[in-house]
């Protein structure tokens, strides 16, 4: 039985415009630096014992053709001057033998900062709940974090993400993040 669990991860984005809209998704993958390679979305599990590394490094060590394993988030619009973003946030519990979790979120009309909390707090509250961490979705982005804290069980939080706004003349504007797996 073939076994593919993930010994690395590397966090990318990218951005493409072009009037065809599949167009514009593969210039992101270009500016992504993954353009090569056969994608493959899969679940959000960040697998025990994984480190996540450089895009420079992870680069490095994929080729062309190769089925990569990403959990991705893309955004498309051809509305001139729509904002648009796409997210991956990950959490990581303090224990590196568990697994975390990475979450995919998309908006519209929200800015980085916005998305890739957004995104991050998704990723920690599936984490949160899977090490029976209390979890109070009201709370404020500080509030949880410092009750993460405090479990002592939650490492790291963190997110990609990349916004754009829709190209002016109309053409098809794609925001694309990613976590890509290194086996």
């Amino acid at each position: 039985m073939l076994n593919l669990v993930a010994k690395e991860l590397f966090l990318t984005r990218g951005i493409g415009v072009h009037e065809d809209k599949l167009t514009s998704f593969e210039y992101a993958l270009r500016d992504a630096g993954i353009a090569g390679t056969n994608i493959v979305l899969i679940s959000s599990i960040f697998p025990p014992k994984a480190k996540l590394i450089p895009k420079k490094e992870g680069l490095k060590k994929i080729k062309p053709g190769q089925i990569l394993f990403t959990i991705y988030s893309r955004n498309q619009t051809n509305e001139p001057h729509r904002m648009i973003s796409a997210s991956v946030g990950l959490a990581l519990p303090k224990d590196r033998t568990r697994y975390g979790y990475l979450s995919e979120y998309d908006a519209f009309g929200q800015n980085e900062k916005q998305a890739g909390d957004y995104a991050e707090d998704i990723a920690a509250q599936m984490l949160a709940s899977s090490l029976g961490i209390p979890f109070d979705i009201d709370k404020s982005w500080d509030e949880k974090r410092q009750q993460w804290s405090i479990s002592g069980k939650i490492y790291k939080s963190q997110n990609i993400t990349m916004t754009a706004k829709g190209d002016k003349s109309g053409k098809w504007t794609t925001v694309f993040s990613a976590a890509c797996l290194i086996l």
